[in-house]
């Protein structure tokens, strides 16, 4: 009789450290990174938790101990992160991995905290991406810190997008800011004047200068764009008045007004004149779609952060809930073990635990794959300027050759002797990474913030009472709070969707997503552990079941899959979403498992690690493969009619009789025949028969396959929680409560 033989399991004894998140996130070559890892932690867990715990957050002002907190990230080199060493930088190339790294760092304590380091450089992204020589120098060397031997203080700046009320929150194509020409000289440079009103503004009690969204309101203007205002132009320069936010309160939100004459040299990008009409080189959505497409992974970072942050608070509480009671002595097993002597506890907090794995992995990988895209954008511009493609459109046209020789390499085998020039063609290297962005930066700002909230719900739960406490360690109820606002930020969950739906359709990426469902089974082969062999399987499901609702048809001959459906869209999205994840998890856990040796304190214990995070993944695989199934089972047969006992309903029915001549040569075929009609035209008592659809045979199938795939997930779960039962912690926390 076979047997099933029992891995032999190893534990991890101390939670994981830099050395190893070093080596999963892929920054254990670049100490500069380290560096900065080292310094936003120490003004995380100094100033800005000594804020916290001194009450800081109580208040809606811009204090002077806030004020502060702006200088620690100057001295830190949080704030010169952003820049070039000859803007006055210290990093070298492309900084997204960088600057997710330091907000990840600082919302491990807090979220506002975080936001008040970013929104300056929120701020500058509109130049960075798209002004001009002269603007990108000017104003992100005026941001920089001081250097050795300058008497000045940085610039700081603030993004000013949002509209008042009504058009808060809704679409950014919604301007009520205002560009009019206030005087245009023969011979001289047009001066404007620009009036805009924002919304919910961060870092706007101190802004020296906004980069602001207007719309044309005059003949003299064409279309949209975005300007630099500066708070010494002439007009209204007004900070507003502060948000009163039950969130966040350690940034600086308020409600500006503007109302200033600035020269069209502030145009972002700037503009030409073209019979008499100023052109702005960009609109303001062309802007705000290069700066979004990269900032948006970095706020996902930050709630990934606040799950992670969670796991030591709760284990510390968890094991001493019962110290000081009557009756409970050191070293009994209650003592030592509280609440997590019971199964509950553990996998709950397990299920914690992997989601922030998931999420970190993913926005990791999105913030490393936008600094390799980076300099591919550059070459790609030259590229097309050299061949004198211009506009979006001929762009567009231009890249689709590129395109198909993409999706032409994912499918090639690979001693295909062509392989070799398609990887060298550096439009085709750019059209996938491009195709990989668009999907991966949404899906981060999507399922972190929004999956990622509801974790933190589940973290502060854990915590008891004690959770929703002022002085609660870790400052949990602070950080479920802050993630509901994240989840809004830069475009609310509906328009992450909306992109989703739109950029994982296209063909490059389907054939990417091909090549990861053959990764995993490979993967699934060599580390059966890791739950890669169940998330190939749900990526299957997903597949099929797109492919299939693309052709389906309502009751009505109505499309399933359309623009307008976001009932069935959207679903899907959130689906791919939950595989994405997985992925990146199981790919950074494999990432450790390779070069873990290689790093001397990584190597230490690294088996019980690798074990450890391998059943976290397998976890996560399978409550991944559960979102997906009940997502496409929904779709797929959500939208047919049930049935009836009538006419048509019931040509797919047995009469009594025929099921009586059935038994005579099939014996026992009674008891599968489920849908019997008898003479007199009863049946059974229910709706009507068995609802069926084209293709059922096939989904089922993958079902079936996707359920069986579950097999040792619950396994990994209780190892997990096993270990989570014992894993060493430090005495205490390194920042106050």
């Amino acid at each position: 009789m076979a047997t099933a033989t029992v891995p032999d399991v190893k534990t991890m004894h101390t939670l994981p450290g830099d050395a190893v998140r070093q080596i999963q996130w892929r920054f254990a070559d670049r100490f500069d990174l380290q560096m900065l890892v080292q310094s936003s932690r120490a003004v995380a867990r100094t100033t800005v938790a000594q804020m916290v715990a001194a009450g800081e957050r109580n208040s809606h002002e811009w204090t002077p101990a806030k004020a502060e907190m702006m200088e620690a990230f100057d001295r830190a080199g949080i704030t010169a992160a952003f820049m070039e060493p000859e803007e006055g930088g210290f990093i070298v190339g492309p900084k997204n991995l960088a600057l997710s790294l330091a907000a990840f760092e600082l919302a491990w304590v807090d979220g506002g905290a975080a936001t008040g380091s970013l929104a300056s450089f929120l701020a500058l992204a509109p130049i960075h991406e798209c002004g001009t020589a002269e603007q990108i120098n000017h104003y992100k060397t005026l941001a920089a810190p001081a250097q050795s031997g300058e008497d000045r203080k940085p610039w700081r700046g603030a993004f000013v997008l949002t509209e008042p009320l009504p058009y808060v929150g809704i679409d950014t194509g919604m301007l009520s800011g205002k560009l009019r020409v206030a005087e245009w000289k023969d011979g001289e440079e047009p001066i404007l004047q620009a009036d805009k009103r924002g919304r919910f503004i961060t870092n706007i009690a101190f802004a020296n200068f906004v980069t602001a969204a207007v719309a044309s309101d005059d003949p003299r203007i064409k279309g949209s764009c975005m300007v630099i205002l500066e708070e010494g132009d002439e007009g209204i320069y007004d900070r507003g008045t502060a948000t009163k936010k039950l969130v966040h309160q350690l940034s600086s939100t308020g409600d500006p007004i503007f109302n200033l004459k600035v020269p069209a040299s502030r145009i972002i990008g700037g503009y030409t004149v073209q019979d008499g009409v100023i052109v702005p080189n960009f609109s303001h959505g062309e802007v705000i779609e290069a700066v979004f497409r990269r900032t948006r992974v970095t706020v996902g970072l930050m709630t990934a952060a606040k799950l992670l942050s969670a796991v030591e608070p709760v284990i510390r509480y968890q094991r001493e809930r019962f110290h000081g009671a009557a009756g409970v002595k050191p070293g009994s097993m209650r003592y030592e073990q509280g609440i997590q002597q019971r199964e509950d506890a553990l996998h709950r907090l397990v299920d914690v635990w992997a989601t922030g794995e998931a999420a970190t992995s993913l926005g990791f990988a999105a913030a490393r794959i936008f600094d390799v895209l980076e300099p591919m954008e550059k070459q790609k511009k030259a590229l097309m300027k050299e061949r004198g493609v211009i506009g979006k459109r001929a762009e567009h046209k231009a890249l689709q050759e590129s395109e198909q020789k993409a999706i032409a390499l994912l499918t090639m085998k690979e001693n295909d002797l062509r392989r070799e020039v398609l990887e060298a063609d550096p439009l085709v290297q750019f059209v996938l990474k491009d195709s990989e962005a668009d999907v991966l930066c949404p899906a981060t700002k999507l399922w972190n913030t929004g999956v990622g909230a509801n974790q933190m719900r589940e973290a502060v739960s854990l915590m008891g009472g004690y959770g929703i406490t002022e002085d609660c360690p870790g400052f949990l109820a602070n950080k479920w709070m802050d993630a509901q606002l994240e989840a809004t930020y830069e475009g609310p969950e509906a328009v992450q969707r909306r992109q989703l739906t739109i950029t994982m359709t296209r063909n490059v990426f389907l054939a990417q997503f091909r090549t990861w469902i053959v990764e995993m089974h490979r993967i699934a082969g060599e580390n059966p552990g890791t739950g890669a062999c169940t998330l190939a399987s749900a990526m299957e499901m997903w597949l099929w079941t797109l492919q299939h609702l693309q052709k389906a048809t309502d009751p009505s001959g109505n499309k399933l899959y359309h623009g307008q459906r976001q009932g069935v869209t959207f679903a899907l999205a959130d689906a791919l979403c939950w595989l994405l994840a997985s992925r990146w998890q199981i790919l950074d856990v494999l990432e450790l498992q390779a070069h873990g040796g290689d790093d001397a304190v990584a190597a230490e214990g690294l088996a019980g690690t690798v074990q450890f995070l391998s059943d976290l993944c397998h976890v996560q695989a399978a409550r991944a493969a559960g979102e997906v199934s009940r997502v496409c089972a929904e779709l797929v047969f959500g939208y047919n009619l049930h049935p009836t006992w009538n006419e048509e309903g019931g040509k797919h029915c047995f009469t009594a009789q025929e099921i009586d001549e059935l038994e005579e040569t099939m014996p026992g075929i009674t008891a599968f025949a489920v849908d019997v009609v008898s003479a007199n035209g009863s049946h059974p008592p229910k709706a009507g028969p068995c609802a069926g659809c084209g293709g059922s045979s096939e989904f089922h199938r993958m079902q079936n396959k996707l359920t069986s795939c579950l097999s040792g997930a619950r396994l990994a779960k209780d190892r997990a929680a096993e270990t989570v039962s014992s894993v060493m912690i430090p005495e205490a926390l390194d920042y106050p409560a």
